[in-house]
């Protein structure tokens, strides 16, 4: 661990959403949660897209990290739902 702030553990948005648990025990989630999360991602694709410095030769590096931070989250979310539905 660094000094740098852009080091420091960022807890994941995912860990955030609101998880309900219906009578069939099956975790899910209220569209509106997912409708904003979703756009979240755009927009920061988005940003990614409009950042000057994110040339030919970044941009493939830059998306690959976001694929990466994406399949992160959608693992903060599955983990959710499993402590969501999981007894005692």
């Amino acid at each position: 661990m660094t000094d740098d702030p852009d080091d420091e553990h960022v807890p994941s948005p995912a860990a955030g959403l609101p998880i309900v648990t219906a009578d069939d025990g099956q975790p899910y989630l209220p569209a509106a949660a997912v409708i904003a999360y979703l756009r979240a991602v755009a927009d920061s694709c988005r940003n990614l897209a409009d950042d000057p410095e994110c040339g030919p030769e970044t941009a493939a590096e830059a998306f690959e990290a976001t694929a990466g931070a994406i399949g992160q989250e959608a693992d903060a979310l599955e983990c959710a739902a499993i402590a969501r539905t999981r007894p005692g």
